[in-house]
């Protein structure tokens, strides 16, 4: 498909996703794409003639002829011969044979196996996408939020547990969150895309055929591997130990995840009655079709909503596991919606990245947020201290406190101050901790500096992919 074609597409991924975005598009086609399928499925051919000659199984020229070859090898010639041989890879070696000389046509694909091929040819190209698109995309998303962290490290927000009010932190920190959470999973997404491993064993992994060609058919299988920059396994059947796989879509999906909650935390943040930050809006766009003054959150909603179409997809990865013996069928058509999963991570990272790139933050609504519960925030505070000053159930009693403050509209500390059995234990607290029951908004703990401390560190360990 081209950029232009995306109308004929079935799937929205394609269509409206990432075909839908030019510039995610442009990232993932050469990754991604059937025509890139092909494209490094010929490269791995290549690879296998080289190393064939290096080995002194065929002469240089006889390699040099099938990489060129393979280079020149278009996807529609492909589809054209899988037409009739009904057979993806074989499709691919005898439009290559169709290209040398004919004493270079015995050592195409001379050794080795449908999945020698496809399985390292995968194990590249998503190696290479997840290096060259897909950490890239995520990292600029970490970048954002080590930029939104430090600028609002002292912004005080009220913090929420189970949606309710909870003790003051900052929106730097808030944020903090994602930075370390997004940054783990960068370093997770690299470690999968590293590990997955290519093969060179034949048709059931015990190196038959190339035992045949070779005194040393492992020996040949790792000069064949390290050309390609892959790794091998201590054993494989005739396909790659599929775990890896698994991996790669655990760490995309878990990578959505952090992305959705993030993505979820800013929707909720819009809502009309807390607004405390606001997605960018264009000027021509529209947000509802009969209610002209809506400005949804459309672009976060849409991050959230690409995560619950692709985590079931993890699923498929998990029962690729299982294939009978030395291998069967049932992974062939399963296996090829992985690169959905890689696409539309990278589609959802660049989106996120551009919603927060226009985020405004209001802070006047965070500080009117902050100071809605009339000092109810006290309470913590005001419980710890009476504990460390000597009362004996002090948590009892700053409770009951709270329900008569409820009760009467009084704020906390009114009603505490002329409490006969919390008033002694007033007397005792020093200048500084009187200031944090008198200013509860102020009491942050280590906020501002732990989300200046994660930015840092981040910014540090994710130097070479941030983007500038």
């Amino acid at each position: 498909m081209t950029f232009d074609s995306r109308f004929d597409a079935v799937s929205p991924l394609d269509s409206r996703f990432y075909g839908g975005d030019k510039g995610t598009f442009e990232a993932l086609h050469r990754y991604l794409s059937a025509e890139a399928v092909i494209r490094y499925q010929a490269r791995v051919e290549a690879a296998l003639a080289q190393a064939m000659a290096a080995a002194g199984i065929c002469d240089a020229g006889v390699a040099t002829a099938i990489a060129g070859a393979a280079d020149r090898v278009s996807a529609e010639e492909v589809a054209a011969e899988e037409a009739k041989t009904r057979h993806d890879v074989r499709a691919l070696v005898n439009v290559i044979r169709s290209k040398v000389p004919d004493d270079a046509k015995r050592f195409v694909h001379l050794g080795a196996t449908s999945y020698d091929i496809v399985d390292t040819a995968n194990a590249l190209r998503y190696r290479e996408c997840v290096e060259g698109a897909l950490v890239p995309a995520v990292a600029a998303v970490v970048a954002r939020c080590i930029a939104i962290a430090e600028a609002e490290a002292d912004t005080p927000q009220i913090g929420r547990t189970h949606g309710r009010h909870a003790e003051p932190v900052t929106f730097g920190f808030a944020i903090a969150s994602y930075v370390s959470r997004l940054g783990q999973r960068v370093e997770t997404l690299r470690g999968a895309a590293e590990r997955l491993p290519g093969k060179l064993s034949g048709a059931v992994g015990a190196y038959n055929a190339l035992g045949l060609l070779s005194a040393d058919p492992r020996g040949l299988e790792e000069r064949f591997l390290s050309s390609l920059g892959l790794r091998r396994r201590s054993t494989s059947s005739q396909i790659v130990e599929p775990e890896g796989w698994a991996d790669l879509a655990h760490a995309c999906v878990t990578t959505l995840g952090v992305m959705a909650n993030l993505a979820d935390d800013m929707r909720h943040l819009q809502r009309t009655e807390i607004g405390e930050v606001a997605e960018a809006f264009a000027a021509e766009q529209v947000g509802s079709s009969t209610m002209p003054h809506k400005r949804n959150p459309v672009s976060f909603e849409n991050v959230k909503s690409i995560w619950k179409a692709m985590a079931p997809r993890v699923l498929t990865t998990y029962m690729d596991q299982i294939s009978e013996h030395q291998r069967d069928l049932t992974n062939s058509a399963s296996q090829r919606f992985l690169g959905e999963i890689l696409a539309a991570t990278a589609y959802a990272a660049r989106r996120m990245a551009s919603s927060l790139e226009g985020i405004r933050v209001d802070r006047e609504r965070l500080k009117a947020n902050l100071a809605l519960t009339r000092g109810a925030i006290v309470a913590e505070p005001l419980y710890v201290l009476l504990s460390k000053y000597g009362h004996p159930d002090a948590h009892e009693a700053v409770r009951k406190l709270t329900l008569e403050a409820d009760r009467t509209g009084r704020t906390l500390m009114d009603v505490a101050s002329v409490d006969s059995d919390v008033r002694p234990y007033l007397g005792k607290l020093t200048a500084d901790e009187r200031r944090v029951i008198d200013k509860p908004e102020e009491y942050r703990g280590l906020a501002a500096g732990v989300a200046r401390d994660v930015a840092a560190a981040w910014r540090e360990r994710l130097r070479e992919v941030l983007p500038e």
